[in-house]
């Protein structure tokens, strides 16, 4: 598995950022490879909640369903994703308090499908994409809670 941390003090506590970055219905707002919400469970994310999205990398398309594995409202939030072909992933997020609010620590894994040979496949397709991708996401995340 190929993992990509990235952290970022918000301007809220946790309490505050922890429903927004939980709401399937807002991740256009801050994710940059979001592009639309296919399916979500009714209700508050909870461990066992369900969604699946459709998000773009590099320019194509990929679904994923993923499943809240682990819910620790509001500091600890783990999903574990299934993508095309047998791709995993898996995505944690981290709110402690902070003297300014928030330090959220967005953690990624991604194993693509047929192992070793998919590993060098994925990283010659997708390079540096996921870190510029994790770090722009908190950016934006770090606006969205600015302009409040």
């Amino acid at each position: 598995m190929t993992a990509v941390e990235a952290s970022i003090e918000l301007p809220a506590p946790p309490d505050e950022v922890w429903p927004v970055v939980l709401d399937p219905h807002r991740l256009h707002e801050w994710v940059t490879i979001h592009r639309s919400l296919s399916s979500a469970d009714p209700g508050p994310p909870r461990t066992g909640f369900r969604m699946a999205q459709l998000m773009t990398i590099r320019g194509v398309p990929v679904s994923v369903s993923w499943i809240l594995r682990e819910c620790q409202a509001p500091h600890l939030a783990r999903w574990e994703g299934r993508g095309p072909a047998g791709a995993r992933a898996r995505i944690e997020y981290r709110l402690d308090p902070s003297a300014n609010g928030t330090r959220f620590v967005y953690t990624n894994e991604f194993a693509p499908p047929m192992g070793p040979l998919g590993r060098i496949a994925a990283n010659a397709l997708v390079g540096g994409t996921p870190e510029r991708e994790a770090h722009a996401s908190l950016e934006q995340l770090r606006n969205l809670f600015a302009s409040r």
